[in-house]
């Protein structure tokens, strides 16, 4: 059973669901899919709030907002990860704080590029789509390859991003070939963005399989929590690969 629960994302591991058992009301899939949804609406509402402050006429006022809600969503994502029985009151905590960053970041990029935001949001939402029904029909599936692939790939992008931090706080050198608007520098965002997206198919396997154990009614909020962290990394990876493609 533990090999069938495991996954890359980092807040779907299967010790999320090892004695989580429920003798009552259980998680189901749709149950999981309205609280993503309502997720999403606290993340967009949130977001407006920085989005119209970027786009006024103090737009230095969103900065606060957004490093807030950096620290924010940090805190409530690792209290979520720690305490999953906690989730249906820190996930949409972690939403909101992560709705107050994205609204500022996706301002940011707006007024350099011009619709690169909608651009983004289309197209994280076309890949959620089109991923979920590849995987209701089975064209992909989250065999042991699979998920073993994915893992090593997602491990090595999180290492190149603490190496590049730490040279970037540390050394004030950060790998500009992640920033820079070359073949290879978009060539690498687009492998990020990929991976980014086949974490989707691993969650949708995780989430469907909580569900087949009978797993208790609140991991239906960690099901949902686990998939907006995965649509917000995709979102920013496509944001900053349009971004290059822009440079272009």
């Amino acid at each position: 059973m533990a090999d069938l629960l495991r996954s890359n994302n980092p807040v779907l591991k299967e010790k999320a669901f090892a004695g989580a058992i429920s003798t009552g009301e259980t998680m189901t899939i749709q149950g999981t899919v309205n609280k993503t949804g309502l997720l999403l609406l606290f993340v967009v509402v949130a977001a407006a709030w920085t989005w119209g402050l970027g786009h006024s006429e103090t737009p230095e006022a969103a900065f606060p907002w957004m490093i807030g809600g950096l620290i924010g969503g940090f805190v409530a994502a690792l209290a979520t990860i720690l305490k999953n029985n906690w989730a249906p009151l820190t996930a949409p905590f972690y939403a909101a704080f992560e709705g107050l960053a994205l609204g500022g970041i996706s301002a940011m990029f707006e007024k350099a590029y011009p619709g690169i935001a909608i651009e983004a949001i289309s197209l994280t939402f076309a890949v959620l789509f089109a991923l979920l029904l590849a995987y209701k029909f089975r064209i992909v599936q989250a065999t042991r390859g699979f998920r073993l692939g994915i893992l090593i790939a997602t491990g090595g992008i999180m290492l190149l991003y603490l190496v590049n931090l730490v040279m970037s706080l540390g050394f004030h050198r950060p790998m500009e070939f992640l920033y820079a608007a070359t073949p290879l520098g978009i060539g690498i965002s687009l492998v990020i963005t990929i991976v980014a997206a086949l974490n989707l198919i691993l969650d949708f396997d995780l989430i469907e399989r909580g569900a087949a154990m009978g797993a208790p009614k609140y991991m239906e909020w960690y099901g949902a929590f686990a998939l907006m962290v995965t649509l917000i990394w995709l979102y920013l990876e496509i944001l900053r690969l349009l971004s290059k493609t822009r440079r272009r």
